[in-house]
């Protein structure tokens, strides 16, 4: 378990929830992340700390199959401005389970994503996050940290 302190992030949120029913977040979360990368959103952003992108799950509505929010944006320094058009979001300071996924992208993720559904975490279901560093750039071998918020013991 690793402790996280809480920071602030700049992006492009998904404008309603979505869902892991039916493959919809697949297709849902797949569609921003286009939008991110061909609206060039990450360099849109003054204050950013870093090339990381960070995926957020957030706002869940129960537990993982329930509906909840999705977020990609950068982390920024606190206070930054929020450029038009794009949202911030603030991950709050926590105890995270960090995993990492390995492999082809996309599937490696959601392979990672079907091993923490089918664990034994004493999930929190606060915002949940993925890291998308360089170790991400080749698809065909991509590293992935996955850090899933659980509940403080």
């Amino acid at each position: 378990m690793e402790a996280i302190k809480e920071f602030e992030l700049i992006g492009i949120a998904l404008e309603k929830r979505t869902t892991n029913e039916n493959g919809q977040a697949a297709i849902d979360c797949g569609n921003l992340w286009q939008t991110f990368l061909s609206g060039n959103y990450a360099n849109k952003v003054e204050g950013k700390l870093g090339d990381e992108v960070f995926a957020v799950y957030h706002d869940y509505e129960s537990d993982h199959t329930k509906p909840y929010s999705f977020f990609i944006g950068v982390k920024v320094k606190p206070g930054s401005k929020i450029p038009e058009g794009m949202n911030g979001l603030t991950i709050p300071a926590g105890q995270y389970e960090k995993l990492t996924a390995k492999g082809k992208m996309p599937g490696c993720i959601a392979d990672c994503w079907i091993r923490i559904w089918n664990s034994d975490l004493p999930r929190a279901y606060r915002p949940d996050f993925e890291v998308y560093g360089s170790k991400s750039a080749d698809w065909e071998n991509a590293e992935i940290d996955v850090f899933v918020s659980v509940i403080d013991k």
